[in-house]
């Protein structure tokens, strides 16, 4: 019996040894392809690349091309955003503090981007406002930050994807605009209908609403509408137009009162965390991202505050990255972000085991060929190899996610492309070509 215990102990080891020998070789062999792949690339050698791919299964980075510099990020960081809210939201999300005294119901925002947001749909706060028969009192300052993020383009104030922050965001902080006839446009919310005018010595060109820098005029060309038409513009916040629009929004009047939250002040739980993470990950949503960091400070103190959730998510979560994070806002907006490959790689692989279900986090992420931004960037197909998050802005392109291969295996990857001056879709096609190479090879 003894010597048998002795025998079954060396055949396990040697079993154990001859495995993570094995492991160790085959990555090897995949670092040395892939390796040939970007050496043999004429497009990459144009511009600054940085690439990391992860083994799961055995823990080992397995090739590594300036993994360790720092690139701008662009909407990768958004990475951090879907990491900081699993760690610090529950799941239902924090959709007002409020109290109740007397004959009035007095509320405060957490920064909550739910609030009527035209992809998440969720309507607990307005519910609740609505239902109450007190009256009703705002009590702004929370929020201690500007309308726009640092290092954010000033110019962009007019477009979509930059709307301002707030501390009770209402209906994404933007005016849509959509057909009605040749001759109008439905405006939501109804408030701003009477901000809209013509501008009579535009008659040629498309239909295209632009609104002026510090206020809220909006203009529109002396053109037909087509059918379809559909836009959204941010509106200039502030706290006179939040209560403009809400009380327009809820048909009740809202009241304005200068109070600090108390420390008997309950939570109105709304929508489910991981509906606005989705909403967030696949159209990559700017404005549910830095939303999402207020409310992630909404959970430490009374002030939201960007800085302050980085500050604390970044000291008391994110230790075990190798590279020390500089992280500026919650969308990646800001050329202020700077992260390295092998940070972003670590942090898929914290969360791919935070969430400890595959297929439910594959489903929030973009999927390649199928869904979300990687729709159009791989070719269409029922069963997606990559499941990632890209970041764009000028002269950057980035993916970082999970790479399957036809051998069964789940590698974790962030390609990262910065300072290029090619067009996006040949930088696109060719970090495409090297994750097919890697998903039909390995």
């Amino acid at each position: 019996m003894f010597r048998y215990k002795i025998h079954h102990t060396f055949l396990t080891c040697f079993m154990i040894t001859m495995l993570a020998l094995s492991g160790c070789s085959s990555n090897k062999m995949i670092a040395k392809k892939v390796a040939k792949e970007f050496k043999n690339s004429s497009v990459i050698k144009q511009y600054q690349v940085g690439f990391a791919l992860y083994n799961m299964e055995n823990k080992t980075m397995i090739f590594q091309k300036d993994a360790d510099k720092y690139f701008t990020p662009a909407s990768n960081t958004k990475i951090y955003t879907f990491f900081a809210s699993l760690k610090m939201l529950p799941e239902q999300m924090p959709a007002l503090k409020y109290i109740e005294r007397n004959d009035s119901l007095i509320f405060w925002g957490t920064g909550d981007p739910s609030f009527l947001q035209f992809g998440v749909k969720d309507k607990t706060a307005y519910n609740f406002l609505q239902a109450s028969d007190k009256k009703l009192f705002f009590a702004p300052g929370r929020y201690s930050g500007s309308f726009f993020g640092d290092g954010w383009s000033w110019d962009d104030y007019d477009y979509y994807y930059q709307p301002e922050i707030t501390e009770m965001p209402i209906m994404d902080n933007m005016v849509t605009s959509t057909y009605l006839t040749p001759d109008k446009i439905n405006i939501e919310p109804k408030i701003f209908a009477h901000c809209f005018e013509v501008d009579s010595s535009k008659t040629t060109g498309g239909f295209q609403v632009t609104r002026d820098f510090l206020t809220n005029h909006f203009h529109y060309p002396a053109v037909a509408v087509k059918p379809g038409y559909n836009q959204q513009n941010p509106y200039k916040t502030s706290t006179q137009t939040t209560i403009e629009v809400l009380s327009d929004t809820l048909h009740k009047t809202i009241g304005i009162v200068k109070m600090k939250i108390p420390s008997n002040a309950k939570t109105l739980l709304g929508a489910k965390r991981d509906s606005v993470l989705k909403h967030m990950m696949l159209p990559s949503d700017n404005f549910i991202a830095e939303h999402l960091l207020l409310v992630c400070s909404n959970q430490i103190g009374d002030t939201l505050s960007t800085t302050k959730a980085i500050q604390y998510i970044s000291k008391n979560h994110l230790s075990f990255l190798p590279d020390k994070v500089k992280w500026a806002d919650g969308s990646g907006l800001s050329r202020q972000n700077l992260f390295t490959p092998r940070d972003n790689v670590y942090l898929l692989d914290s969360i791919y085991h935070l969430v400890n279900n595959r297929e439910k986090l594959f489903d929030m992420f973009p999927a390649g060929g199928k869904s979300g931004t990687l729709k159009n960037a791989y070719p269409k197909t029922d069963q997606p190899f990559v499941y990632g998050k890209t970041g764009s802005l000028g002269g950057v392109h980035n993916q970082s996610g999970y790479v399957l291969t036809k051998k069964g295996k789940t590698y974790i990857y962030s390609f990262m492309n910065n300072n290029f001056v090619k067009p996006t879709a040949e930088v696109r096609a060719e970090m495409v070509r090297i994750m097919t190479y890697i998903h039909d090879n390995f």
